[in-house]
């Protein structure tokens, strides 16, 4: 009994009679290499930027706009203490710019009479900055969900992102009335680099003054 190139015996000499393959056909080649996965032999992992950690769904990151095509492996971030702080207040300059400008609402939205300063530590790869949602199970870490509350503020309004040699940048990942820093808007998922004395400013009134915090 002849066997085919696929390892089939066949009561046949010309074509296998259990798959089909011609009898005098040359063995099939070895399969191509397949792209290494997990041990069970499933999918290739989904790659994470090495930033901020959201799934890659393109050359840039959608979140921190971080650029694939240069970049090399993760740096792991040091485990060190608060060395800056996010300092939230009330701007009552930016506020009447927003207002002059016709912003969104702006009939409807009052300077806050008392406000007081509020300090966040920035720790960890990343800090959000916004108002928290239930409905979205959105606790940002800085919640501005107040009182008093800033209605221009986004749910997830800005990120603040840990760079590996310790400094942060901020990112507006699509916020509905923008995010500025000292003054210059900033552009959706164009991160932007920040250090001590930057304001950032949000929202009708709101602005977030980085500072030197405790090593």
């Amino acid at each position: 009994m002849a066997t085919c190139p696929q390892g089939h015996a066949s009561g046949s000499d010309d074509y296998c009679d259990v798959c089909g393959s011609q009898m005098g056909a040359a063995p099939p080649a070895a399969p191509a290499a397949q792209p290494a996965g997990d041990a069970s032999g499933g999918a290739p992992a989904q790659e994470s930027c090495p930033i901020c950690r959201t799934p890659r769904a393109g050359q840039f990151c959608e979140v921190c706009g971080h650029d694939y095509s240069g970049s090399g492996p993760a740096v792991p971030l040091p485990v060190t203490g608060a060395r800056y702080e996010a300092v939230t207040a009330a701007d009552r300059a930016y506020y009447e710019k927003v207002i002059a400008e016709g912003g969104p609402d702006a009939d409807a939205v009052a300077f806050p009479p008392y406000c007081p300063e509020r300090s966040f530590g920035l720790h960890g790869e990343q800090v959000r900055i916004g108002r928290r949602s239930r409905a979205r199970n959105l606790a940002p870490e800085i919640d501005l969900t107040g009182p008093p509350e800033d209605p221009g503020v986004s749910h997830l309004h800005a990120v603040l992102l840990a760079q590996p040699d310790g400094s942060w940048t901020v990112v507006d990942p699509g916020s509905a009335n923008g995010t500025q820093v000292n003054g210059k808007p900033l552009k959706v998922n164009v991160p932007v680099r920040i250090g001590p004395g930057d304001r950032i400013h949000l929202g009708a009134w709101t602005v977030i003054t980085i500072r030197e915090g405790t090593p």
